[in-house]
């Protein structure tokens, strides 16, 4: 299926090197989650200090990202892929062995740099595709089975962590190297077969642009990150992130007098751009914030008016029947994009996650109807994590594909964060006394499943502003023919 699927200059061998970096990639996303309550023990940390490293590397990846990818279209997509693989090969070693709470959160706030190889890998491969007058629609495909490995080494890894961890005696460093292990062999993956992109001569990385931005997206994730710990009562908390929004007005202008800027404003105005880059950040929303409160609605004792009662082991399978149903929508999306266009097949993908989010407003009493509601929302996820990426890839012209894809998970990670502070406060705001414990309540539990429905519902209605046509080869050529004559 994979070789007949991807046709012209985009072969099977660099699609299945680039499957290897992403399942590893997955890996990485699933291998700690079951070891978390042993990693607080080893460390001699509260488990409320655990949020602090995931908070990190969120951070982090949205600030470096975007340059990462800009430097990918200048000196070719694989050799910065080659030097994320370095630079997050050397943080997971150094996780291995950290023993101490600042060293932990260092190695793996800088073991985030591998957030970077999907958008690197969706711009080798347009690229590829560029040549052959078919980069949008072999994107699309490839993007696909590159989720499917995503997913499938999140699920890979979530299932091995705490079993190897058990086969080596509970040893926390050894346990930890095995990840290492498999980020040093992708490196070699890479160099040896994955051709390099043909970057544009004559650029250069607009350092001013990319300073101001990065300080900016500090401001307003850091801004968000404090209104969790501290809740809507902490001003200075609101001050932080106004001034981070504010920022962005005269870095818009100083963008647009430069020649060669760190974000081209011009291209990310156009109507085959903006409403995917916003859909991205919207979706993020569900994708990354949803999954917290899920899990502890799936937890909850039902006697407190909302919740299935379930275990943790009963937790983790709700959790794996999502994330196939995600893979699912991974494969199903670009089938779906050949049989219609791939702006509907956009649409009809975000009003799955806006369905499967508002079912449960009716529908959330027994484990079947959660069930049914996290997989139809998992099905328009899973596809839209490829797709997207890809659509901005095929609005990009020839040289800003890398940041195109980078900027997609930069919203996405500002979606998610968005999702994570106002669902922490959400809950809070609405906790019920139970048995002589703060719960949440049904109402917190259904406004935030409300907030994921409604903010997919209207990305869905933004895509609707995108031109018919967007997204297809035959766009992609017209376009880079147009720029090319003029």
């Amino acid at each position: 299926m994979l070789s007949s699927g991807i046709r012209g200059t985009t072969t099977f061998r660099l699609v299945g090197f680039l499957f290897l970096v992403e399942l590893v990639s997955g890996i990485l996303q699933g291998y700690y989650v079951p070891l978390v309550p042993d990693l607080v023990k080893h460390l001699g940390i509260h488990s409320a200090d655990y949020n602090w490293f995931e908070a990190a590397q969120l951070l982090l990846s949205a600030i470096v990202v975007p340059p990462l990818a800009k430097l990918g279209d200048m000196f070719g997509h694989k050799r910065i892929l080659l030097v994320s693989t370095i630079l997050t090969a050397a943080a997971t070693w150094f996780l291995a062995f950290s023993g101490s709470f600042p060293t932990f959160l260092i190695a793996f706030a800088l073991q985030g740099f591998y957030v970077v190889w999907l958008p690197l890998e969706i711009a080798l491969i347009f690229d590829r595709g560029r040549r052959s007058g078919t980069a949008a629609s072999q994107t699309r495909r490839s993007a696909g089975f590159l989720v499917v490995a995503l997913e499938a080494g999140a699920i890979l890894g979530a299932l091995v962590g705490g079993r190897v961890f058990t086969a080596l005696g509970q040893n926390v460093p050894v346990t930890l190297v095995m990840p290492a292990i498999a980020v040093t062999l992708v490196f070699f993956a890479i160099l040896f077969g994955v051709p390099e992109s043909q970057p544009l001569p004559g650029r250069r990385l607009d350092g001013i642009g990319f300073g101001i931005f990065t300080i900016a997206l500090l401001f307003i994730t850091g801004g968000l990150a404090f209104l969790r710990l501290n809740g809507l009562d902490a001003w200075w908390a609101w001050i932080i992130m106004l001034v981070g929004i504010a920022l962005f007005v005269p870095w818009t202008r100083f963008e647009l007098r430069q020649k060669d800027p760190a974000i081209d404003i011009r291209v990310f105005r156009q109507p085959s751009m903006w409403p995917v880059q916003v859909t991205t950040g919207l979706v993020g929303i569900s994708l990354l914030g949803a999954q917290v409160p899920l899990s502890n609605f799936a937890g909850a004792d039902p006697r407190t008016g909302i919740g299935l009662g379930l275990d943790a082991d009963s937790r983790s399978y709700v959790i794996g029947i999502y994330l196939v149903s995600l893979i699912i929508g991974a494969v199903l999306l670009p089938i779906l994009s050949r049989r219609t266009t791939p702006r509907i097949s956009l649409i009809i993908g975000t009003f799955f996650v806006a369905a499967g989010y508002l079912a449960f407003i009716p529908f959330h009493a027994n484990l079947v109807e959660t069930l049914i509601n996290v997989v139809i929302a998992g099905l328009g996820s899973g596809g839209l994590v490829g797709a997207l990426p890809a659509a901005a890839a095929a609005a990009a012209p020839r040289g800003q594909t890398g940041v195109a894809t980078a900027l997609t998970n930069t919203t996405k990670t500002i979606g998610g964060s968005f999702a994570s502070a106002t669902f922490a406060i959400v809950l809070t705001l609405t906790q019920i006394q139970f048995l002589g414990n703060t719960v949440s309540s049904e109402a917190g539990y259904l406004l935030v499943f409300t907030i994921c429905g409604v903010t997919a519902l209207v990305a869905a209605l933004l895509l609707f502003l995108v031109p018919k046509v967007a997204f297809a080869d035959a766009a992609v050529v017209d376009r880079e023919e147009t720029t090319t004559s003029a």
